[in-house]
């Protein structure tokens, strides 16, 4: 038998394929939507998958359960708590599914959702008392456990969930030999949780060294400590925890009806009803010329996770990519459930050729020379500027430029009310992916001279400009 696992770095996420060599049957476990690798490594090994597994409902990405169900005919697994409008096997505690060499034992872990299972691994051919991995999903990650407060179960607390979090670890997952290696379904980055290790596999034995939540406490203290500090959770966080429950159109079938090449007046036409532009090229090449009103969310970044902060899911989206990008930007939108796509601008910025009308540019300024203007040595620049700073509240702590206003990214809009009228804004992240969503999304808004600071706040440190710390 083997555990192969997939992992999605924009999404920061783990899903895996075990397969035996007997039967010739494979079993993956929390796919992602577009599942051609799956089928591809399956058929090169002489594979069928015939099981997925769901260790709970997903809210940071559509699963792709549907789709081998339909491609592959593979039989759908869950939760005994688990409330689905789709055919699927219910599984509770100690219930197996075996195929030669391959055992796959429920073990019922509810604490980041009710409906939480992790999946003991077992390999016949070695043992069949000990467990060789344990697949945790979201329950347990490598250094963190699953938070327990994105309310993506509508009618359960985040007390409730983390007093059954206490259980789960404490009653069933510590208690496994040490040696039992730990898959989880995130890794770094996720927002499922907030201190996620970069590393994609450990054992129960180094998690309980080394995993704060594993150290004995109390159950007040543990859920004190899971419940504190956690990074706020994107908007679409529940929209696709729900999508995850219902019988849906496949990613196939969506993209054979949103992948469609639209001219410039249908694009605008779009958009004055309410549509929403989306540009996904690199931020250096947005802010060179872009189509008036457009958002800039790059596919080279957190692309699906900023995408689903900053779009809205029942509004149409129309994407402008370089030639040949637009169904990558497609596919990942429907990775998170954003089947709302109404095609994509035919030609790219090409269309916009003859149209210097609708093309706007944004200023790029280095780290130094904001400096300067901050410090009233570039007269020719103008007044100084508001300089907004998009990071979270928690970067910002490290320190700050001094002066600069905090607004984190995704309250940006909201909050833009803020930024004083009548002059320049300079804005800035850690590195330059989010000011490029930000100066975007400034001038969407109606603020013209709006300035992206090259390399953010690190080519600010780079510089050695003076910074303030937090407070």
């Amino acid at each position: 038998m083997k555990i192969q696992q997939y992992y999605l770095a924009c999404l920061s996420h783990a899903s895996y394929m075990i397969t035996d060599d007997k039967t010739k049957t494979a079993a993956v476990v929390d796919p992602q939507r577009d599942i051609d690798q799956y089928l591809a490594d399956a058929k090169s090994g002489g594979y069928t998958i015939k099981h997925v597994f769901l260790t709970h409902f997903h809210a940071d990405f559509i699963a792709g359960h549907i789709e081998l169900r339909d491609r592959a005919g593979a039989t759908i697994h869950l939760g005994s708590r688990a409330q689905a409008e789709f055919e699927c096997v219910s599984m509770k505690d100690g219930d197996r599914v075996e195929f030669g060499d391959v055992r796959l034992e429920i073990m019922e872990t509810p604490g980041h959702t009710p409906e939480g299972i992790s999946i003991l691994v077992y390999d016949l051919a070695k043992s069949p008392t000990e467990p060789l991995a344990v697949l945790t999903g979201d329950t347990l990650f490598i250094g963190d456990v699953g938070r327990p407060d994105l309310l993506a179960s509508i009618g359960v607390t985040a007390d409730e969930l983390a007093d059954m979090l206490y259980d789960s670890i404490t009653n069933k997952l510590v208690k496994l030999p040490d040696a039992t290696l730990v898959y989880p379904a995130h890794g770094a980055g996720s927002m499922c949780g907030k201190s996620l290790s970069k590393e994609t596999v450990s054992t129960i034995g180094e998690q309980k060294k080394f995993n704060y939540a594993l150290q004995p406490m109390s159950r007040e203290a543990f859920k004190a400590i899971v419940t504190a500090d956690q990074p706020e959770a994107p908007e679409y966080f529940v929209h696709d925890a729900i999508l995850n429950r219902k019988e849906r159109a496949s990613l196939e079938e969506s993209m054979q009806k949103t992948l469609k090449p639209l001219t410039l007046d249908a694009v605008l036409a779009l958009e004055r009803a309410g549509g929403q532009i989306l540009d996904v090229r690199d931020g250096i090449d947005f802010e060179g010329g872009h189509l008036r009103g457009a958002l800039n969310i790059a596919l080279n970044g957190k692309y699906a996770t900023w995408a689903g902060s900053m779009l809205s899911h029942d509004r149409p989206i129309v994407v402008i990519a370089e030639d040949g990008g637009e169904e990558e930007a497609v596919m990942r939108l429907g990775r998170i459930g954003f089947d709302n796509v109404g095609g994509f601008l035919a030609g790219g910025m090409g269309a916009l050729a003859n149209r210097d009308d609708l093309v706007e540019r944004t200023e790029r300024i280095t780290a130094p020379a904001l400096a300067e203007w901050l410090g009233g040595t570039r007269k020719e620049f103008g007044p100084a500027p508001t300089v907004v700073d998009v990071r979270s509240e928690a970067e910002r702590a490290g320190g700050h430029i001094e002066g600069s206003l905090n607004i984190p990214l995704a309250h940006l809009e909201e909050r833009a009310g803020e930024i004083p009228s009548g002059a320049p804004v300079a804005v800035h992240c850690e590195g330059g992916y989010r000011s490029a969503i930000a100066a975007s999304l400034l001038q969407k808004l109606g603020r013209r001279d709006v300035h992206d600071i090259v390399g953010g706040y690190k080519a600010w440190l780079a510089a050695h400009l003076p910074v303030a710390a937090a407070g």
